[in-house]
């Protein structure tokens, strides 16, 4: 039994055998108890009928008339005196008048139930009084042959005994059928998963409904789908990875080399080494940014929070990139409360300033204008960073936090971008429990919004800088 539906099966098979078991039994007896009553009822009923005649006429042409009735029938009666005297009988069995007994002293009008037991006495019998001024004048004794019972009993067993296999048969049946049913998904499911567990991740699961069985192939699609992307993700990574690792290791080992083996002159020695600095710079970079992506993805990547005062953050920020703007003849503005203040690392929420405003600088024309708007609304700190840069395409958008994901890639590994940056800031924003979104349209400019929660101020100043 090592197949689910089979097992499905047994199991259901058993149950509703025990309760079906339960129930023809508790059914059987019922029957049989209320048939044996109806007999003894009307048993019982057939005597009163006699007795009615014999107290109108008790005579012994009565009598005889009585028992003559009751010759033709199942049925049998003894008329008896007041001393249990046997006046008249329909039977010359002896052992009717062996069972000639009062269960009480006196018996009631309605007559009384003598022998019931069906199963194993010979008779049920009963007993009705026979009166006469209020006077008790004689019994009318009532029996039927329990062989009669046995025989209704047995017909009625043989219905059960046919009922209960049509019924096992059937719920065998339907049982088959269920157990196909409910285990035809499942096995779909299992060779889904082996076929996932293979590397083959395109697969597809018939509809089973809106049930838990249609939610856990859904999640499995979902799975393999989620798998698809990673493992694309992976080996764009790792592609990725290879070759901005190899450009500037290229670069140093072919500038390195030519300074070693040529003889140059001092200018072109220094030209050379500041290319081989620059490289190892980009490549510091770069190793840096993976491991702190690494750390990130490991949760390892600490975040120390303390209260932060968003005017200072900003006018640190503004400081370090004040000669970039000035070169480019950009001007940047930010708007911030006087006061503002958010639970957060100071030096990634820097980090985050740092490297968008950084990416306004590269894909902004000269003369361009940076935004930076602080607001708070309801206890949250809304960012917004908008630039009139170059802009990114709106099929680019849903990609460009992905890592190594470039917008024009020829153009920013010239800008020396690694495709890293913002995937590190959706990172920090994520550890900080905040969003970040973005909207931006061709030649019209970006606009990054990052909301914070838990934000306050200790005044309602707003002031502006440029």
């Amino acid at each position: 039994m090592k197949k689910l539906s089979i097992k499905l099966g047994a199991i259901f098979f058993l149950c509703i055998l025990g309760l079906e078991s339960f129930m023809f039994f508790f059914l059987h007896n019922a029957l049989v108890e209320s048939r044996i009553q109806e007999e003894l009822n009307a048993l019982q009923a057939r005597g009163n009928s006699h007795r009615t005649i014999l107290e109108n006429h008790f005579t012994p042409e009565t009598i005889a008339h009585v028992a003559l009735m009751e010759t033709e029938s199942t049925t049998d009666v003894v008329v008896t005196g007041t001393d249990l005297q046997i006046l008249g009988s329909s039977s010359a069995n002896g052992q009717l008048s062996n069972n000639l007994m009062l269960p009480l002293k006196e018996i009631p009008r309605e007559g009384v139930i003598i022998e019931n037991d069906w199963e194993t006495e010979p008779f049920i019998s009963t007993v009705s009084s026979l009166e006469n001024e209020g006077e008790t004048i004689g019994y009318v004794f009532m029996y039927q042959d329990t062989e009669t019972v046995h025989s209704l009993i047995k017909r009625l067993n043989q219905h059960f005994l046919l009922a209960g296999f049509l019924t096992v048969a059937l719920t065998l049946f339907i049982i088959a059928l269920l157990s196909k049913a409910i285990t035809k998904p499942l096995i779909n499911m299992k060779d889904a998963t082996f076929q996932i567990s293979q590397g083959n991740y395109s697969i597809s699961l018939p509809e089973t409904g809106k049930d838990e069985l249609g939610d856990l192939a859904k999640s499995i699609e979902s799975l393999a789908h989620d798998l698809t992307f990673l493992t694309q993700e992976r080996n764009d990574f790792l592609a990725s990875i290879s070759h901005e690792l190899r450009t500037p290791i290229t670069y140093i080992k072919g500038y390195t080399e030519i300074v070693l083996k040529r003889d140059l002159s001092e200018e072109e020695r220094r030209n050379y080494l500041t290319i081989i600095l620059e490289e190892t710079n980009r490549l510091h970079d770069l190793i840096k940014q993976l491991f702190d992506l690494a750390k990130m993805d490991q949760n390892s990547f600490l975040i120390e929070k303390t209260e932060v005062n968003m005017k200072e953050i900003l006018e640190k920020v503004e400081i370090k990139l004040a000669p970039a703007f000035k070169e480019k003849r950009m001007t940047l503005e930010i708007s911030c409360l006087t006061d503002s203040f958010l639970m957060a690392d100071p030096v990634r929420i820097e980090q985050i300033f740092l490297n968008l405003l950084d990416n306004s600088i590269k894909y902004s024309s000269q003369g361009g204008i940076t935004s930076v708007t602080v607001e708070q609304r309801k206890g949250q700190l809304f960012v917004t960073i908008r630039d009139t840069g170059n802009g990114i395409p709106e099929e680019d958008l849903p990609y460009i936090f992905n890592r190594f994901y470039r917008v024009d890639k020829s153009r920013t590994r010239l800008l020396g971008g690694a495709g890293l940056g913002l995937s590190i800031v959706k990172e920090l924003v994520n550890k900080h429990d905040g969003t970040i979104t973005v909207k931006s349209k061709i030649q019209e400019g970006t606009e990054f919004q990052m909301v914070f929660k838990g934000a306050w101020s200790d005044e309602n100043n707003f002031t502006s800088g440029r």
